[in-house]
């Protein structure tokens, strides 16, 4: 006995002794504000949250923690030694990361670790996934290249299972080039020299880094659409190495009540029917749960992981008085919410938890929002799961990238469109088709937003009618704040700072996509605290708050005019705006909430 108890102590001190050596390699950089979820991260527990909870496998490795770093010329070679270590998922230029040092378009990135693979996993296929990557990535294992990926928004995963040693660590190198704004790929608001909406920017990995185990059989994929005037919801499964009698086996939950289990071929789509299907929306946000099954040759169990789905419609229709408004669920529907860019003082990209991810998210759900327009970002799985779940529709844009040509806000655009390089259009494609499949099953998304006030606008019809039949379950808003076609189905006009309806489509549905802009800057709350900047700036949280009021009146009456949805700027302060209505810390609310939910539930109900 008292062996066993020596033993057990031993244990204790060896895993205290781990824990502070990772922490004396690892504490944040710099001296910018950080959030209050900064200050308990643990570097050998960072984001330890299944990633994609959409499709969840009972087994996985987590990746994340301190990695080797080293930023080097792009010409060189693997380096040698290395210059640090890094906090993998966090960007290097973040607090977080423990470095936070510019790379630029001239250098390149390097991290290393070294892993192990559990033994039970022997006899599976091992994928190594990465959460997202800004923006070129290689991957060496054990120094053999596997695979390259370029795509700074969409996840992207290789099957490693030839290249892993049969015993001892295995050796994970990345490489990640990101030209930032000197190039013309999908960036959001990075630039080299940030400056008023313009930030930090972000180089690396940025989501979590993963291993999972499949079998030979596995669903790479799922989609699903729910129709519910059919009462009907629609599975299609990517499966690899499917072959001719192997089944997809469904289960569907209310709660922990079994619903109904339906059986079809693994490689064709097909429908299940619901009766009296519960509806979900931001009031009642209710989800299906499911579990999927592959049945090799309808027999033995190759692959199994827990998803879930919602019964919702968006649509638009006219209404009595003949104007076209968004509906959910065959019912008007005004939405309306924050301009969410997503950013984080200290992780800048990635939030510090996933306690911090969602706080966002339950914020605007109290302040009385029912949307958030996820400007130029795309989220990691984790917030679109919090969406689904909490009640809250989301309009989801494309990352800006290229450049801004003409931009025409006030009047249908007249002009000649941005033309782009083959390769740069190629590199819009391809990102943009890998971010709907990504996407494409979270109910909570409703808008698909190709372009924003003309940057890298380009081909709009055309990219407007691939996304419409790439997802018919969804609307376009084509482009946001200018260079307005007729297509898509919405016309979404920008007006700082006050509401304005200066221009109104008859056949489709007109939204205010930007307005407000209320700046505050609050003291020990600033990026930067000698150069701040808002649309309109005051003094203290009762003037803004009133000022958002009467607005928020102003809004009010220009619905039965023909708005069907509005955006506010914005959730939070970012680097140096300061019209937030959080600090960009989220450690004050810079409105009186309660007020803000009492109007901004007036204005919903105006319609």
């Amino acid at each position: 006995m008292q062996n066993k108890r020596s033993m057990r102590y031993i244990l204790f001190l060896v895993l205290c002794l781990a824990g502070h050596l990772s922490y004396a390699q690892w504490k944040p950089a710099g001296n910018k504000i950080k959030t209050k979820w900064a200050e308990s991260i643990d570097p050998d527990r960072v984001l330890h949250e299944y990633p994609r909870p959409i499709m969840k496998r009972d087994s996985w490795k987590n990746l994340n923690g301190l990695w080797d770093y080293s930023i080097t010329s792009r010409e060189s070679g693997k380096p040698e030694g290395s210059q640090g270590k890094i906090l993998v998922p966090f960007a290097v230029e973040s607090s977080l990361s423990g470095v936070m040092k510019e790379v630029g378009p001239e250098q390149v990135l390097w991290y290393h670790r070294t892993f192990s693979v559990p033994a039970e996993w022997k006899g599976k296929r091992v994928k190594l996934h990465f959460g997202a990557v800004d923006w070129q990535a290689d991957i060496w294992l054990n120094d053999i290249k596997i695979t390259s990926h370029t795509g700074g928004f969409e996840p992207f995963s290789v099957d490693i299972t030839p290249f892993l040693s049969e015993s001892g660590d295995q050796k994970l190198t990345v490489r990640v080039w990101d030209p930032s704004d000197q190039g013309n790929q999908p960036r959001g608001k990075q630039v080299k020299k940030p400056e008023g909406i313009w930030y930090t920017p972000v180089t690396g990995i940025w989501q979590t880094v993963w291993l999972e185990p499949v079998s030979e059989k596995h669903v790479n994929n799922l989609r699903i659409v729910p129709d519910i005037d059919r009462n009907t919801v629609k599975f299609t499964a990517d499966v690899a190495g499917a072959e001719y009698g192997d089944i997809i086996e469904v289960t569907v939950f209310d709660g922990q009540k079994e619903v109904t289990t339906v059986k079809a071929v693994a490689d064709a789509g097909f429908e299940i029917t619901l009766d009296q299907p519960k509806l979900w929306s931001p009031e009642s946000p209710f989800l299906y749960r499911t579990t999927i099954k592959l049945l090799d040759q309808g027999k033995e169990v190759a692959d199994s992981f827990k998803s879930y789905f919602a019964m919702r419609k968006i649509a638009v229709k006219r209404d009595e008085n003949g104007v076209v408004r968004m509906q959910l669920n065959n019912k008007n529907y005004f939405h309306f919410g924050p301009l969410d860019q997503g950013w984080w003082p200290d992780g800048l990209y990635t939030a510090p938890s996933d306690e911090a991810l969602k706080y966002d998210i339950v914020k605007t759900k109290e302040m009385g929002y029912n949307m958030i327009r996820k400007h130029v970002k795309v989220e990691p799985a984790r917030w679109y799961t919090h969406c689904d779940e909490i009640g809250m529709l989301v309009w989801q844009d494309m990352p800006n990238g290229d450049i801004q040509k003409e931009w025409q806000m006030r009047t249908y655009f007249e002009g000649n469109e941005y033309r782009r390089s083959a390769s740069s259009e190629a590199i819009y494609r391809k990102e943009w088709k890998g971010i709907m499949d990504y996407l494409y099953s979270y109910p909570s998304i409703v808008v698909w937003v190709p372009f924003n006030e003309a940057w890298g606008q380009f081909k709009t019809e055309e990219i407007t009618e691939w996304t419409k039949e790439y997802d018919p379950s969804r609307l376009v808003n084509s482009a946001s704040g200018g260079n307005h076609f007729r297509t898509g189905d919405i016309l979404d006009l920008h007006s700082y700072p006050q509401p304005d309806l200066f221009l109104y489509d008859a056949n489709r549905v007109t939204v205010l996509g930007e307005y407000g802009g209320i700046g505050l800057p609050m003291k020990g709350h600033l990026w930067k605290p000698d150069n701040n900047w808002g649309y309109v700036q005051f003094k203290n949280s009762k003037e803004v708050t009133d000022e958002y009021v009467k607005f928020a009146e102003k809004l009010k009456k220009l619905v039965p005019s023909g708005f069907s949805g509005a955006v506010y700027t914005q959730t939070t302060d970012v680097e140096g705006e300061v019209n937030g209505l959080m600090t960009y810390d989220r450690k004050e609310d810079k409105v009186d909430v309660k007020r803000v939910r009492q109007i901004n539930q007036e204005v919903i109900n105006s319609l």
